[in-house]
């Protein structure tokens, strides 16, 4: 905070960019420029990939303890998101060999074995979105998420287990009930968890992978 200060950023400090000098106005663009550079080519690769999860950029000013790039991706990702303990939100970029979703002509599904649905104590739910909007997408059947309150109307394996179909064309009458309809090009996917079981953020449970349909 205190280097902030010293080039005028901190609570009850207002900048005029216009009265800054040459030197200084070209050294903020830089910075700002250098910050989404980094988070978008370093840090979201490592969110993708799962190294950095929703619980580790979503926190209080002293869980994150000085970590100005995590508390931005958390802005960037979500605003006001919430702690672990109140939710989580795995992020689905990449299936299952690591290259970005794309329901062009892919299709996809994500199988929760029996025993390995997402851990809450409140609810889960799947939610879809385009790329590069980041919004949800019309569709046939109106459906725009998953949760756990449709589990009773899911179809279940015969171990059961619940596989869910990601792609853009229905996956036929008697899977639809299954079916998160994609949309016709890239996408990407987040689980929410509410009221997560303390398995679900502390490396115990492991959220399934998408796994591209061949």
């Amino acid at each position: 905070m205190e280097r902030f200060a010293k080039i005028g950023i901190g609570a009850g400090k207002t900048i005029d960019f216009a009265t800054l000098s040459p030197e200084i106005k070209n050294a903020y663009e830089a910075g700002i420029k250098e910050a989404w550079s980094v988070t978008y080519a370093g840090l979201m690769k490592k969110v993708a990939g799962g190294e950095v999860a929703s619980e580790d950029v979503f926190g209080t000013r002293d869980y994150i303890n000085g970590n100005y790039l995590y508390r931005m991706a958390g802005d960037v990702l979500g605003l006001y998101g919430n702690s672990k303990e109140e939710a989580i939100y795995p992020l689905y970029r990449n299936d299952s060999e690591g290259n970005p979703l794309d329901a062009t002509t892919n299709k996809y599904i994500l199988k929760f074995n029996a025993d390995e649905l997402p851990p809450v104590n409140a609810f889960w739910s799947l939610t879809m979105y385009n790329l590069p909007q980041s919004l949800m997408v019309e569709n046939p059947i109106n459906r725009y998420l998953i949760n756990s309150p449709m589990l009773p109307d899911l179809k279940k394996e015969a171990d059961g287990g619940i596989t869910l179909y990601l792609q853009n064309e229905s996956p036929g009458k008697d899977k639809e009930s299954n079916w998160l309809p994609a949309p016709k090009g890239p996408f990407w996917t987040v689980l929410r968890l509410y009221w997560p079981k303390p398995a679900a953020y502390d490396g115990t449970w492991k959220k399934p992978d998408i796994t591209l349909v061949k």
